[in-house]
């Protein structure tokens, strides 16, 4: 008998964005910005960042606060006011424990300004753009700071971000008990990926994750699977067994549903109409 649970909580040390899909880059070598969503590049936008390099942050955040008509309160100008620097969007990144309180990326009060280099840190956008930008983006996006010669597209993937890859809310059926999964299913080139974690929660089974070594260990009934997220290898009860790579996803283990047979011994069928995967014995 197949026994369910449910757990909620993301697969490695962080929790699963609430972002789905989205990505946003910052590149200050040309003052651009790119939204990333649903695995395609949506709109490039220019932008103006730090007076000197260092001013404006490099690496990998996370949008923690939006906040419409911001105060600029060194001035004290009241926020939604055309003298406001800081424009009447708000997107805050957490930065060095800043909780996006001070860094951001933020409408202006000078149009002109956009493309050059004069921010004290920030990111600023012209405000049709952050008008566009900012309902669409959710909090816990990942925002890249980076200074590169590559492509936008060449920097997304360079960071983990793959492309053409689509997210959708799915149901999982097991043994006639059906499920409303918390994580997103995924389809990349055709084929459907299910939340490691959570499957095998609903399964009653349990996922260990050595950080050091980078390595899974899956337990279900008598079986034991060993497994690198992202190769296309795994041991089960000891035995290698060939399979189509695992993708991670928000910081999920994602597993093809071409896998579960050969790791679980189960049946699969995949209903396409009503995004349900189904598991039997």
């Amino acid at each position: 008998m197949l026994v369910l649970g449910l757990l909620c909580c993301a697969f490695f040390t962080g929790k699963a964005s609430a972002a789905g899909n989205d990505l946003i880059i910052i590149n200050k070598k040309v003052n651009k910005l790119a939204f990333f969503s649903d695995g395609k590049l949506e709109r490039t936008f220019p932008v103006a960042t730090g007076r000197t390099q260092s001013l404006t942050p490099e690496g990998s955040f996370k949008i923690v606060v939006k906040i419409k008509n911001r105060p600029y309160y060194k001035e004290k100008i009241p926020g939604g006011d055309p003298r406001n620097p800081l424009g009447d969007r708000w997107l805050g990144l957490e930065v060095n424990g800043t909780y996006g309180t001070t860094y951001a990326i933020h409408g202006n009060s000078n149009e002109n300004s956009i493309g050059k280099y004069v921010s004290s840190g920030c990111i600023r956008m012209h405000n049709e753009d952050i008008h566009w930008l900012f309902p669409r983006v959710q909090k816990n996006t990942m925002v890249v700071i980076t200074s590169s010669d590559a492509g936008m597209e060449t920097i997304a993937v360079k960071h983990g971000y793959t492309l053409g890859r689509k997210i959708f809310a799915g149901t999982l059926v097991i043994n006639d008990v059906s499920v409303k999964l918390n994580q997103e299913l995924v389809i990349e080139k055709g084929r459907i990926y299910l939340p490691l974690r959570e499957t095998l929660n609903l399964l009653g089974g349990g996922v260990n994750w050595n950080a050091q070594k980078e390595i899974l260990t899956i337990t279900w009934g008598k079986r034991t699977i060993i497994h690198k997220p992202q190769s296309n290898t795994a041991k089960v009860n000891g035995r290698d067994v060939a399979m189509l790579p695992s993708l991670k996803q928000n910081n999920s283990v994602m597993i093809p549903l071409k896998n579960i047979p050969g790791w679980f011994g189960l049946q699969v069928k995949w209903d396409s109409q009503k995004k349900t995967v189904i598991l039997s014995d």
